[in-house]
């Protein structure tokens, strides 16, 4: 896959996560209901939300580390050990820093 099909790709996901996030935040600033059953229930949807957003901003930051990569002519290469990440990986986990052995 040709570098800039990476970089776009990387560039659509994040696009993604960046409007999930923002619709995660919306649902929690909702206020809650007044019975206490209910407000069960909201409660544990809201710790599934942020579980979702705490994994889409992890995400995020290796989108934009990935991208940084990329633009200092690094990305490809295993941050660890200096070997180069097969192409294989990168269409897998196109945003990992890490070639299959370091990444164990």
């Amino acid at each position: 896959m040709a570098l800039e099909t990476r970089r776009q790709a990387l560039v659509d996901r994040l696009g993604e996560l960046t409007g999930r996030i923002e619709k995660i935040e919306d649902t929690l600033e909702m206020p809650h209901s007044k019975g206490w059953e209910e407000q069960a229930i909201e409660r544990e949807g809201e710790e599934v939300l942020e579980d979702l957003g705490d994994q889409g901003v992890a995400e995020i930051a290796m989108i934009r580390a990935a991208l940084a990569r990329i633009e200092d002519g690094s990305y490809g290469v295993c941050v660890t050990c200096g070997e180069d990440i097969s192409e294989e990986r990168l269409d897998v986990l196109p945003a990992t820093p890490y070639c299959r052995n370091c990444a164990r």
